[in-house]
């Protein structure tokens, strides 16, 4: 039985889906206006994982992620690039999909962009005014009273009087309270507008993935997700909006995946030190895959630190399991397939996806088929790479052998340090590690094998261990 982490309760819950045996997953997505950068791409790997795995384990899964088509942030992008807001939203949603198709993200079952919902998401603001818990300001905003919602602030754990108290308040006499939010714009000179009850505007920012969950999962859903910064105030106000229009739960489970850091910060647009995915993949990593590795070798809950030397570790990690994978032969029909490591795999990704763990039996397998290999037990490590194929694969990650070895490394072209270490390293010396290494694998120290191997590497020497037991080696 799978246990999540609810951010409601502060604890983890039994998933019992309101359908059985099929789950509805929410996601907040982009706002798109420029490319995506690994911060992005964490959120977007880690709810592929949990879309992936939920399939994996026999759900019918409906999952939905949204794109913010209309924006202040597109709204500025389009003007200062002098093109027209629907030419930058559809350039770079390609782009977004092009990137995510890259990193083996699966595209969600339906994608809602906030333009195409606008009559959901005015049908809302109305029965939202409709019930009291939304006003039409003098400024001709509509904006929702916070103070009508019983329990706001139970997400984030933050009270109405604190955050009165510590709130920096514009000068605003549109609004009954500080904390009161809008949910309709009204229309600006020069900004796209839209036709509505209370005169031509556009849609605020939290009201579009109320209006769209609703539309296509209904008002009580499973499972609602996103990135901690969206925590408070967009989901605390989507649950208060959500709530007081539908009367109903809205999402019984919710989730978010923690930050990815530089320096101990928040990877983000606005403090400008981010690096998008696109050059990532270009410039520091060999395949695609080794950023998915590093970003599910965290738990999605946790915060992640970014650095060359964390992709180096991932581009060492996935080279030792594309190296035992290589030159397997195809499973024999009824051979053992060591199930315990299936089971292992599925116990600690059932406790909120454990990656990291997850992780450590493919790594784990991997040392099993290397001893298999060392043994001359082909079987063994044939069905073994077999087991090992099909537990990457929920997790996204099917790069082969093949694939793999064709390409060189990228990360010493950037990294600025490795060709020079690699050169500087003898043959003589090479030899002599390989040798350490060779004898520390029959001694089954796999520990100071693996170090060896990981020293060699950020030297820029790549091991190869072949069936005959030989290894073989070259620079990077």
């Amino acid at each position: 039985m799978i246990r999540i982490y609810n951010s409601l309760t502060g604890e983890k819950q039994l998933l019992e889906p309101i359908t059985p045996g099929e789950v509805r997953m929410y996601v907040c997505g982009m706002t798109v206006y420029d490319f995506i950068h690994v911060g992005h791409a964490r959120m977007m790997v880690a709810f592929d994982m949990v879309n992936r795995y939920l399939r994996h384990r026999g759900y019918r899964v409906t999952y939905v992620q949204n794109i913010t088509d209309i924006d202040d942030k597109i709204i500025r992008r389009a003007a200062e690039n002098g093109e027209p807001i629907g030419a930058l939203t559809e350039r770079v949603i390609a782009d977004m999909h092009a990137d995510c198709a890259a990193l083996g993200i699966l595209r969600p079952d339906h994608e809602p962009r906030a333009t195409r919902y606008l009559p959901a998401i005015i049908g809302m603001i109305g029965t939202l005014i409709e019930r009291g818990f939304a006003y039409v300001a003098a400024n001709g905003d509509v904006m929702y009273a916070v103070a009508k919602f019983d329990g706001y602030g139970r997400l984030s754990g933050k009270r109405l009087a604190d955050l009165r108290a510590g709130a920096r308040v514009e000068v605003d006499e549109a609004k009954r309270d500080p904390l009161d939010f809008v949910l309709w714009k009204h229309a600006k000179p020069g900004e796209p507008e839209w036709d509505s009850p209370w005169g031509k505007g556009r849609p605020g920012w939290h009201i579009e993935c109320s209006a769209m969950s609703v539309a296509l999962l209904g008002s009580h859903f499973d499972i609602h997700g996103g990135g901690l910064d969206l925590k408070f105030p967009h989901h605390e106000n989507e649950i208060a909006q959500t709530c007081a229009a539908t009367g109903d739960r809205f999402a019984e489970i919710w989730m978010h995946n923690g930050f990815v850091n530089i320096d101990d910060e928040k990877m983000s647009k606005s403090l400008g030190n981010f690096f998008t995915v696109r050059e990532v993949l270009a410039k520091a990593v060999r395949h695609p895959e080794v950023l998915r590795y590093f970003l599910l070798s965290s738990h999605y809950r946790g915060p992640i630190n970014y650095s060359l030397e964390q992709l180096e570790q991932a581009d060492a990690a996935l080279g030792r399991i594309m190296t035992a994978l290589r030159d397997l032969r195809e499973p024999t029909t009824g051979a053992a397939c060591g199930s315990e490591y299936t089971a292992r795999f599925q116990e600690v990704m059932d406790d909120d996806f454990n990656t990291p763990e997850a992780i450590a039996v493919l790594q784990t397998l991997t040392r099993e088929i290397n001893t298999a290999k060392d043994a001359g037990n082909e079987v063994r490590a044939a069905a073994l790479g077999a087991e090992l194929r099909s537990l990457a694969a929920v997790l996204g990650m099917t790069v082969t052998p093949k694939e793999w070895f064709s390409l060189g490394a990228k990360l010493g072209s950037q990294a600025g340090s490795k060709t020079a270490a690699s050169a500087a390293l003898a043959e003589p010396e090479i030899e002599r590690r390989i040798g350490e290494r060779a004898a520390a694998r029959r001694a089954k120290n796999w520990a100071e094998s693996d170090r060896i191997r990981d020293e060699l590497a950020k030297a820029g020497v790549i091991l190869e261990d072949r069936p005959d037991g030989r290894t073989e080696w070259r620079r990077a």
